[in-house]
């Protein structure tokens, strides 16, 4: 008989059958084969204790019977699922749909699948961890809960197929409020001096007749233009040279959240294009020395690196680049994350020789830059700090104190590795005492700008810092959000959708704790807790549903609806549910109720429910009949849609555009002329189509402080707003008095 090995992924299951010979089989689960069920509740609650109903899924019954086989012929079943609260539930799911007690199974765990790690962990197997097992049950029930119970009211007080969750509704409060900050932010104008001598030697202004000068101490612009003219008036000398040295220390190795920040910033991949990519990595590619993982465990926040990572690291550093390039000592990094799993490793590759320049000759594409990328940061890890020489030199004056600062790199260490952007600034030989030239001193112009808006990446960091989320959870967070449409992503900025604004505003008004990141930092580490068997879980979850159903019931008569659906009673000609009309970024449209399973949207409504014929088409010979859309009532084909023929009601006399004054176009100087087309009002040069500057709102005589294009006027949420006509600036600024 032989042992069985049950995993979770058939990649993961093929390499490691091939490190353990032909006295095991290995078998993959395909993910969880138990959850509970799509489309109900699924969860019993008797006297304060909650019992989930869990159920094989449709498409998984089929391996269960397989699983159940070969458990029967089998000498000893091992599971080795992921060493994480997932892994360990899905162990303990595959033991009891095959029938086995999850707590005598043995259970094998290992952070790397490579033939070492993988022969370790069957000598050394231990038994499924309820307490992590309980764990992730808990914020199963707990997203359950939220899921099942709010969403139906938000969908009811707002509009259909609306949802909130625990983490994704307070990731979602994040973005909301970034969005309000940049929507009532007020810039503030500010100077500086632009001071420079000789070899343009550029200067710092630090002091002026005693007084600290920063970066929005100048806000008198007549006041810095006294002092510039002062200055020109001054001789200057050089008061103190200062000599030091800095090292820059060596970057910690990636854990998940920073290889996702990492991965979005240099490589422009989303968060879960990068986890897709890592875990190829880590169940299994070809190398040189045939298929297994090349990276670790990819979902970890810890920092920690085992001992034989760093002696072969410092190894190879010291073969490669030279004994000057490792440290005496191996680095290690400190988890700032309270609840990081120290048992885990960072995330590294698997074989230090494995080199980039030698996986190019077997991963391709995104393989290939994910794990160079690992790759690099992990031996950068382990190099020794790199090495400035840094050099202030103080000038003074009768009135003022300045400073020139110059650097210069003079030991590379992990830089060799991965680059150094900030370029050398070489000051030349100057002597204390010795008198400079005064050749520019200028005044220039600033605003203050809004903060930005999130990126995947800082959202991802943002939501690290405060405690919301576990590694698994980031992409899929954000992931749902794009999905639910109540973010858009573009160009790599997240912007939340008007429907995002009405659904926070509900939360904070009724349900504060959901969107509330300390309240939902504060369960994470509750249910970290109960992983390490400190807190009851069932108590956890009754504390959490008692008051949260109390505010459900209530909510039914105590909030008021914001509906922005009424029913049209049509069905949907895709899916037979009922078409509602909405309010979009676009106007009212006629959309299906299902959304977003079914996304049909109705491109024109009829006036009325007879249709009047008004003539023969042209290009079919059927019917043309009246009809109404976005834009007012036209005449349609009623063959549509095989045929699209369309054409204006009544042959309609196109009105003369209209001047806008004191508004010049910013790239030509020409005037910018109001105009009718086809989707209504829009403003563009006379010079068209010379010229081809265009906007959607009336453009007003004042540019944008980001990129110089001149500023429309319109409404946003009921509130005068400025808005940049450079459709790839998108800047906004509040436009009240």
């Amino acid at each position: 008989m032989k042992d069985l090995i049950i995993v979770e992924s058939p990649t993961k299951a093929k390499t490691i059958k091939n490190f353990v010979g032909s006295n095991y089989e290995v078998i993959a689960s395909k993910g969880h084969i138990r959850d509970l069920p799509k489309h109900s509740f699924g969860i019993k609650i008797d006297n304060q204790e909650f019992i989930p109903e869990y159920q094989i899924d449709e498409s998984h019954k089929n391996i269960v019977n397989e699983l159940k086989k070969l458990a029967k012929n089998s000498k000893t079943i091992y599971i080795a699922t992921d060493e994480d609260r997932e892994g360990e539930a899905i162990g303990f799911h595959i033991a009891t749909a095959i029938g086995k007690d999850p707590q005598k199974l043995p259970r094998i765990v290992f952070h790397e699948i490579t033939k070492k790690a993988i022969l370790d962990s069957l000598k050394n197997p231990r038994h499924i961890d309820m307490d992590k097992v309980n764990a992730q049950q808990a914020r199963r029930l707990l997203d359950r809960i939220v899921g099942y119970r709010l969403s139906p009211l938000i969908a009811s007080k707002i509009q259909r197929g609306l949802s909130a969750g625990r983490v994704q509704s307070s990731a979602l409060k994040i973005v909301v409020d970034r969005e309000k900050e940049i929507l009532d932010f007020k810039p503030i104008t500010y100077y500086s001096v632009d001071i420079a001598f000789k070899e343009q030697l550029e200067s710092e202004l630090l002091e002026f007749k005693g007084k600290k000068i920063q970066k929005l101490s100048l806000q008198d612009k007549a006041g810095t233009l006294e002092i510039i003219q002062q200055l020109k008036q001054e001789s200057f000398k050089v008061k103190e040279i200062e000599n030091k040295k800095r090292k820059t220390a060596t970057p910690p190795p990636f854990m998940t959240s920073t290889l996702q920040q990492s991965a979005s910033s240099i490589l422009g991949f989303s968060p879960s294009r990068t986890m897709q990519t890592a875990q190829k990595l880590y169940e299994g590619v070809m190398t040189h020395k045939g298929s297994m993982g090349v990276i670790t465990y990819m979902r970890t926040d810890s920092l920690n690196i085992a001992k034989i990572a760093q002696d072969e690291a410092k190894d190879f550093i010291i073969k490669a680049y030279g004994k000057e390039y490792a440290p005496s000592k191996p680095k290690n990094y400190a988890t700032k994350s309270k609840s990081a799993q120290e048992a885990h490793e960072a995330i590294r590759p698997t074989l230090i020789d494995f080199t980039p320049q030698i996986a190019a000759q077997y991963l391709k594409g995104d393989e290939l830059k994910l794990y160079t990328l690992i790759y690099n940061r992990f031996l950068a890890s382990q190099m020794s700090d790199a090495e400035f020489e840094l050099q202030n030199i103080f000038i003074d004056s009768d009135s003022s104190l300045l400073k020139i600062s110059g650097r210069k790199l003079i030991f590379d260490g992990f830089y060799r590795i991965l680059g150094n952007e900030d370029k050398d600034k070489l000051l030349p030989n100057l002597k204390v005492g010795e008198t400079l030239k005064l050749e520019k001193c200028d005044l220039s112009e600033h605003q203050t700008e809004p903060p930005a808006r999130f990126s995947e990446a800082s959202l991802i960091k943002t939501l690290e810092s405060l405690g919301i989320g576990r590694p698994s959870t980031y992409a899929p967070t954000i992931s749902l959000l794009n999905s639910r449409e109540y973010i858009s992503i573009e160009k790599k900025q997240i912007k939340p959708q008007e429907i995002a604004f009405k659904v926070v505003e509900l939360l904070e008004k009724h349900f504060l704790e959901i969107v509330d990141s300390k309240f939902t930092a504060n369960l994470e580490e509750k249910l970290d807790e109960i992983a390490e068997n400190k807190q009851d879980w069932q108590k956890l979850l009754w504390e959490f549903y008692d008051p949260f159903i109390q505010k459900v019931n209530e909510g039914k008569t105590s909030i008021q609806s914001q509906k922005l659906a009424l029913p049209t009673g049509e069905n949907c000609p895709l899916c037979g549910k009922e078409l509602i009309k909405r309010s979009g970024r676009f106007g009212e449209f006629v959309g299906c109720s299902g959304y977003p399973k079914c996304k049909y949207i109705k491109k024109e409504a009829v006036e009325n429910d007879q249709e009047e014929s008004y003539g023969v088409c042209e290009k079919c010979g059927q019917a043309m009949v009246k009809k109404r859309g976005r834009n007012g009532e036209f005449l349609a084909c009623s063959g549509y849609p095989k045929c699209k023929n369309a054409k204006p009601l009544k042959p309609t006399q196109k009105s003369a555009p209209q001047k806008l004054e004191n508004v010049q176009c910013p790239k030509c100087g020409g005037d910018i002329l109001e105009r009718n087309g086809r989707y209504g009002k829009f403003y563009s040069c006379g010079n068209h189509p010379k010229c081809d500057f265009i906007a959607k709102f009336p453009p007003i005589n004042q540019k944008c402080p980001k990129c110089g294009s001149l500023l429309m006027r319109r409404t946003f949420r009921n509130k005068p707003i400025l808005e940049c006509s450079n459709p790839e600036c998108k800047e906004r600024m509040d436009d009240t008095p």
